[in-house]
């Protein structure tokens, strides 16, 4: 009988263990910005795939494998240090979109994500402007339990959602000042 409960209490502490371990949850962003700007003047920017930097402001520059077609691969230099390297997966000019993945592990000190898709579209807003909508999916950058600040979720919407509001806010301003 004692060696039951032994075994029946050793089993609930396993069971209580897994019921708190879980792993990282698929993280959404979404931002959209109206630009006043016909779409064709917003995705010369958006569309050139082997150009961030003319639009998104932490990139200092980029070198790509074969430009802007299906499959190139670029490295993004970033001003305050480090690469991110991306795969275009998707472009199709006609409905001005393009979709684009990392493919290499990225620095936590440069964008604390892990498994990171993303998707930028661009299209008439029916009042003479654009709307530009910039989707991503990724996985914060610590994928064990417990990850330290600064590699939770909490860190790795914070940065994405800078980029995505601070690189839309300039591709706002750079091309409606045209």
């Amino acid at each position: 009988m004692k060696k039951l409960l032994s075994i029946v209490a050793a089993g609930s502490l396993l069971w209580a263990g897994l019921a708190e371990a879980h792993g990282p949850t698929r993280q959404k962003m979404v931002e959209t910005i109206e630009i006043n700007a016909a779409p064709e003047a917003v995705w010369a920017l958006v569309g050139d795939y082997a150009h961030p930097e003319k639009w998104m402001p932490p990139v200092e520059s980029t070198t790509t494998t074969s430009g802007n077609e299906k499959g190139s691969v670029r490295e993004l230099h970033i001003k305050s240090g480090g690469t991110l390297k991306e795969e275009l997966k998707d472009i199709d000019a006609a409905k001005m979109s393009l979709k684009y993945k990392a493919i290499d592990p990225t620095d936590p000190k440069v964008l604390p994500v892990n498994n990171y898709a993303s998707e930028i579209s661009v299209e008439a807003n029916g009042a003479g402007g654009s709307k530009v909508e910039w989707k991503g999916a990724y996985y914060r950058w610590f994928l064990n339990n417990n990850p330290p600040e600064g590699e939770n979720e909490e860190a790795a919407n914070s940065v994405v959602g800078k980029i995505y509001k601070d690189s839309l806010a300039n591709l706002k301003a750079l091309v409606e000042k045209k």
